[in-house]
């Protein structure tokens, strides 16, 4: 895609959505790990609203995205009613902005700028650990009671691994995975058989976020969570999904600017103090165990092969997909799930 003009379409988007409180000026935020587009933007008289943007994926799963994470943002209780960001609203709907012009086609949704409380340290010590657990485990079962109301999502795990597939089958598909394909097609296949045998329809789907990292949530002075930001991944799915990123978190490494995606944290004694903690609140079942390793396998299909030069940088992209098929997949098939399920006694 040529360059675009963000602040521009981003006035654009304003003014369709409220033309009586003109932008005084508009500050990029965007992480610079990634390529995606995050603004600040400051109202005449100093309102100050956040805009996201993105071009990738497909409209109508971005709209129904931030309209079903508004929905949770509505309707979470207490204590985690104000952990998500509150998208604004016009007529009744979350307002998303479409920018179509020739080859441009460009997403806008604004949100309340969200408070910000402390940051975990970036490398935890085994109380931060076990607190988290038990937090996100309260957090995981506040989302879980909220599921009965949210809309329905049309984006499920099998259809983003066949979209991959469908991918693979056209001429920029097979273009830029052409090295790989056979690969990736066997990867996508096996994480479809499995999850058909391990899930059986037993497991309960919520809304997820997936991406965890420490710079996208912070914390309260007694480790209660206090805001989530960064919706990027966000999807009604299991509860495990979200587990792979916390594990990272945990892990003896810690937060790090330079980054691989080993499944290495998975296995880590940390990870397990948070497991036991988190079983403790909102106890885990034998399936979503074992499902671990798939949750893992969808994550580098997904978000590190297909939509990996969305999310990252050029080098980046290039840096994980190479690792992805040197690594990522064959450890897969060596990595067991049963001193998980012996420390959980499942």
């Amino acid at each position: 895609m040529r360059f675009l003009d963000y602040p521009s379409i981003i006035r654009f988007a304003w003014a369709d959505f409220d033309s009586s409180r003109p932008i005084d000026h508009i500050e990029d935020i965007s992480a610079r790990v990634s390529t995606n587009h995050v603004f600040r933007v400051t109202l005449e008289g100093g309102d100050r609203v956040i805009a996201k943007l993105s071009y990738f994926g497909k409209f109508e799963h971005f709209k129904e995205d931030h309209r079903l994470i508004h929905t949770l943002a509505n309707n979470l209780l207490y204590p985690f009613e104000t952990v998500l960001a509150k998208s604004l609203v016009k007529n009744n709907q979350v307002y998303v902005y479409r920018h179509q012009q020739e080859d441009i086609d460009v997403w806008v949704v604004f949100y309340n700028p969200i408070r910000v409380a402390e940051k975990l340290p970036r490398r935890l010590e085994e109380h931060h650990i076990r607190k988290l657990g038990s937090e996100i485990a309260r957090f995981h079962l506040a989302c879980s009671r909220v599921s009965t109301v949210m809309p329905k999502s049309s984006k499920t795990l099998r259809s983003d691994i066949q979209d991959l597939l469908d991918l693979l089958d056209t001429e920029t598909g097979g273009y830029e995975h052409r090295m790989n394909i056979e690969a990736l097609r066997v990867q996508c296949n096996r994480f479809l058989e499995n999850r058909k045998t391990i899930v059986a329809g037993a497991i309960e789907t919520i809304p997820v976020f997936l991406d965890w990292n420490i710079g996208n949530f912070s914390v309260t002075n007694d480790l209660e969570l206090f805001s989530r930001w960064d919706y990027d991944w966000f999807r009604i799915s299991y509860r495990v999904m979200d587990f792979y990123f916390f594990s990272r978190v945990c892990s003896d490494a810690g937060d790090r600017t330079v980054f691989s995606y080993w499944i290495n944290p998975l296995a880590e004694e940390r990870f397990g103090w948070f497991l036991e903690e988190y079983h403790k609140v909102f106890p885990l079942t034998r399936r979503e165990v074992l499902f671990l390793p798939e949750a893992y396998r969808f994550f580098i299909l997904n978000y590190v092969i297909k939509y990996g030069r969305y999310f990252f940088h050029r080098t980046y992209a290039t840096k994980l997909q190479s690792e992805a098929y040197s690594t990522y997949f064959p450890s897969i098939d060596t990595f067991s799930v049963e001193p998980i399920l012996e420390r959980l006694k499942l």
